[in-house]
């Protein structure tokens, strides 16, 4: 079936597709020039608090213990937590799929009009929350039991920093930029968890390193790649309900935007 896009939403479609050509080239010639990875860097921070606090959220939701939230200088990250039977289940399963949802949404966002400066100062006090409570309380009411001390600087310190540059970006950049801001975020952690799913998929046909698939298998006897598979196919079918969103939806979107005089 075709979808015509709407007239309304084509600045934004511009606006989206310059953030994925612009993430999608900063990935490629990071991978020749890791040099070039310095500039990508927070952006992959990001990612990686958004998956790891929708882990920490999904355990706390399930009424499950979180003991630590750790996010590692190679943008690896952590969350260790209490859990089993359906609420593993529910715990392993949300951080590719929490990233994948947090991007859709704010996709959704965007679409609507809705204030880019309140989705930026959503997103840096969520960065906030999750490293000063799951980053540094818990870890030091636990006596560091399930990480050390300079996991838990290193991500108090960058949880801090980008959670700040986040608030700053969301009070200071003129609006324009504050939907690229926006734009770039949403399509950071679709990408994220794409690429990330594909690495999963290779790390789990390949070894039997500990991961979110190892312990969903651990949990129900169900091989890894398949649970890989089902998330893959999870987060194909938010992000093309976003996508078909973003482009067709009949609300007005808004029209003050980096390709738009």
């Amino acid at each position: 079936m075709n979808y015509k896009l709407a007239e309304d939403v084509k600045p934004q479609f511009k606006l989206l597709i310059a953030a994925t050509v612009i993430s999608i080239a900063l990935w490629a010639i990071a991978w020749y020039f890791p040099i070039f990875g310095y500039i990508s860097y927070p952006l992959q921070l990001f990612a990686t608090f958004i998956h790891e606090s929708s882990h920490a959220l999904a355990a706390f939701i399930t009424g499950n213990k979180v003991t630590s939230l750790t996010v590692s200088p190679d943008t690896s990250g952590a969350v260790w937590s209490s859990g089993s039977g359906l609420s593993g289940l529910f715990i392993s399963s949300a951080g590719y799929l929490g990233a994948t949802a947090f991007g859709t949404a704010l996709l959704a966002w965007i679409r609507f009009g809705k204030s880019p400066r309140a989705a930026l100062y959503f997103s840096g006090g969520l960065v906030g929350a999750m490293t000063i409570v799951f980053g540094f309380i818990l870890p030091f009411w636990t006596l560091l039991e399930t990480t050390t001390f300079g996991g838990v600087a290193f991500t108090v310190i960058s949880g801090v920093l980008l959670s700040a540059s986040l608030f700053a970006i969301a009070h200071y950049a003129p609006l324009r930029w504050a939907h690229f801001a926006l734009a770039v975020l949403s399509v950071q952690c679709l990408l994220n968890a794409f690429f990330s799913l594909k690495d999963l998929f290779v790390i789990t046909a390949s070894s039997d390193q500990h991961t979110d698939a190892a312990n969903m298998a651990a949990s129900t006897g169900i091989p890894g790649l398949i649970w890989v598979l089902v998330w893959i196919v999870i987060s194909v079918v938010m992000i093309s309900l976003g996508l078909r969103l973003y482009a067709v939806g009949g609300k007005k979107a808004v029209s003050d935007s980096v390709f738009e005089d």
